[in-house]
């Protein structure tokens, strides 16, 4: 029987395919929303503050008379940037980390520790402390979801080059007197590949979620940025008269974490060898 490739197990997954033509939509509105977007996300209509979903304004709008679903449509530029940029900075700095631990065995229990210490904070505990120090805003949050990626980026990195570097191949590469850095590029990393974009898939959605707390407790985007978690928290006063303005964004958040969370988990079954029978 052949082995199905790692592209042939993601279609045959409906759930995972379905997740996958999300997270394009999502990112392709996010991409183009200057162009798709019915209205300006910014104007405000004091004729037509709280309208439901229906007539003029598809998702309705909120207690300034914005249109929430180009709003949403801006709000995903701003959400997926920061959780892109959060995911970029603290998984090199992570994966440099769980490299040097895993290369040079010295360094390993230092390094982990320090790891250990960095894992014994929330990220919302980091936000609260950047806000405090550096005022309330994105750059705020994203050095907090950065350093709360890093430790688990560097014990992914480090299981993973711990199991290449236990065969025959490095010690191959070694005997021929490749330097430590070419062999962590030429062999180690590439074949770290796999657990690193499995996990990368699946915290970029558990770095939208963080995000999007941050924002809504008030310490990330601040007023009038479209931003998905700041959307929810100001609907809040109007829970009881107009409770789409914080149920519609909501819903975006939960939408797109639920996508990257279900293609996480199908690449992890597509990527695992034991699971291509």
């Amino acid at each position: 029987m052949s082995r199905p490739g790692t592209l042939r197990m993601l279609t045959r997954d409906v759930g995972a395919a379905l997740s996958f033509g999300f997270v394009a939509l999502v990112v392709l509105a996010a991409i183009l929303a200057p162009w798709i977007a019915p209205r300006d996300p910014y104007a405000t209509d004091l004729l037509a503050i709280m309208q439901p979903p229906g007539g003029d304004y598809l998702w309705g709008t909120d207690g300034q008379g914005r249109d929430i679903l180009s709003r949403c449509i801006f709000g995903l530029q701003v959400t997926l940037f920061m959780g892109l940029v959060s995911l970029i900075a603290g998984g090199v700095i992570g994966a440099a980390v769980g490299f040097a631990a895993a290369f040079y065995r010295r360094l390993d229990g230092v390094l982990m520790r320090l790891m250990d210490i960095l894992l014994s904070f929330p990220a919302i505990l980091f936000g609260l402390a950047l806000a405090a120090i550096f005022g309330p805003g994105l750059t705020s949050v994203i050095i907090a979801l950065s350093i709360a990626t890093v430790p688990l980026m560097a014990r992914i990195v480090r299981g993973a080059a711990l199991v290449v570097m236990g065969q025959d191949y490095i010690e191959a590469a070694r005997a021929t007197g490749m330097s430590d850095a070419r062999l962590v590029w030429r062999h180690v990393a590439p074949n770290c590949l796999s657990p690193i974009f499995v996990f990368s898939t699946l915290r970029l959605g558990q770095v939208i979620l963080l995000g999007s707390a941050l924002s809504f407790l008030g310490l990330g985007a601040q007023a009038p940025v479209a931003e998905l978690g700041a959307m929810a928290a100001q609907g809040r006063n109007f829970l009881f008269i107009a409770p789409h303005i914080s149920v519609i964004p909501s819903l975006a958040i939960f939408a797109v974490v639920l996508a990257f969370n279900v293609l996480g988990d199908a690449l992890r079954d597509a990527l695992d060898p034991r699971l291509r029978i």
